[in-house]
């Protein structure tokens, strides 16, 4: 675990703020790939999209590198982007390949020998997903947010795919719950499991909370979050739920309940979880041994704890949703 400093690897945990909360990196590369190649919303370049170009760095741990392959799944990318998976654990060299294969592409062995490649002097985290340009040797991006926008749209004429996940009549809400989700869930679990003081984990805790149950209402009247329809931010919650009993619950402190104990919310995640492709890119036996074997200060022994079995795949009622409004419309 680290980070690179002027393009040399440090072994480093993470750092608090003066009141112990768990602050994390803003992503370094933000450039985008379009469908003509112009400069998109943030970044300083533009990347046309074509076949065969692009390399995906992820972890099949990691709950924003899941995003990003859900959404090559969703958008039948496959044979459009080349993809590269990282060991399971993150140790003092931080994330690694395996031995024989490398990185995929150069024979490299760790993910920070990718981002010197990118830029020799960098001084940053080592994050996963990476999205590399093979033509310009480059990394395009390193933000899950942006990417899975850029996969929304950018290649829809290279796959004829043209389901939209962030569509312009819900942007306006989509952008909301993300925000929310975001501060509150998805990085309020690591600003759990990461805070070094009482009152800095305390306030992490009781905002993540108030948060699941607040979605657990929603979810109680609707069967996604913006109503019958999934979108980019189901996928941004699923992600952090799916994981959520299996390592958060007690790796991260965050023991108040399971998602397991919400009805709405656990149902939900089974919904999302048997949509076509998505139960291939969840791997429970991965996830958990990269959290309790990575996280040293957290879990110095790195037992992984064998817990209860999750079925992800019993029948859930969420269809009821969309036949009690098919119904009434008709």
């Amino acid at each position: 675990m680290g980070l690179l400093v002027a393009g040399e690897w440090v072994d480093q945990w993470y750092k608090s703020s003066a009141k112990g909360e768990f602050v994390r990196q803003d992503s370094q590369f933000r450039n985008w790939i379009t469908a003509d190649g112009a400069a998109g919303p943030t970044g300083s370049d533009g990347f046309k999209a074509e076949a065969g170009r692009y390399h995906l760095y992820i972890s099949l741990a990691c709950p924003w590198a899941h995003r990003t392959l859900i959404f090559l799944t969703l958008k039948g990318l496959q044979d459009v982007i080349s993809v590269s998976i990282v060991e399971p654990l993150m140790l003092d060299k931080g994330w690694y390949f395996d031995a024989e294969q490398g990185d995929g592409l150069y024979g490299l062995q760790y993910l920070h020998q990718i981002y010197r490649k990118a830029q020799p002097d960098i001084t940053t985290r080592v994050t996963v997903p990476v999205l590399w340009d093979k033509r310009r040797n480059t990394i395009v991006s390193n933000e899950s947010a942006d990417i899975i926008r850029m996969f929304n749209t950018a290649f829809n004429s290279l796959t004829g795919n043209t389901e939209d996940y962030y569509p312009v009549a819900l942007r306006e809400e989509i952008d909301s719950l993300n925000d929310r989700i975001y501060h509150r869930v998805n990085n309020g679990v690591y600003r759990s499991g990461f805070a070094t003081t009482q009152s800095a984990y305390e306030e992490a805790y009781y905002a993540l909370f108030e948060e699941l149950d607040c979605l657990e209402t929603l979810l109680a009247g609707r069967r996604y979050l913006t109503g019958n329809t999934i979108t980019e931010a189901d996928w941004r919650l699923f992600t952090t739920l799916v994981r959520f009993d299996a390592v958060y619950f007690g790796h991260f402190k965050t023991n108040r309940q399971r998602i397991a104990d919400y009805p709405s919310l656990s149902e939900y995640v089974r919904d999302l979880y048997q949509q076509p492709g998505i139960a291939e890119t969840v791997d429970m036996p991965y996830i958990k041994q990269h959290y309790y074997g990575s996280h040293s200060t957290i879990n110095p022994t790195a037992i992984v704890p064998v817990g209860q079995e999750l079925d992800f795949s019993v029948p859930h009622q969420r269809q009821r949703f969309s036949e009690e409004l098919s119904a009434a419309s008709s």
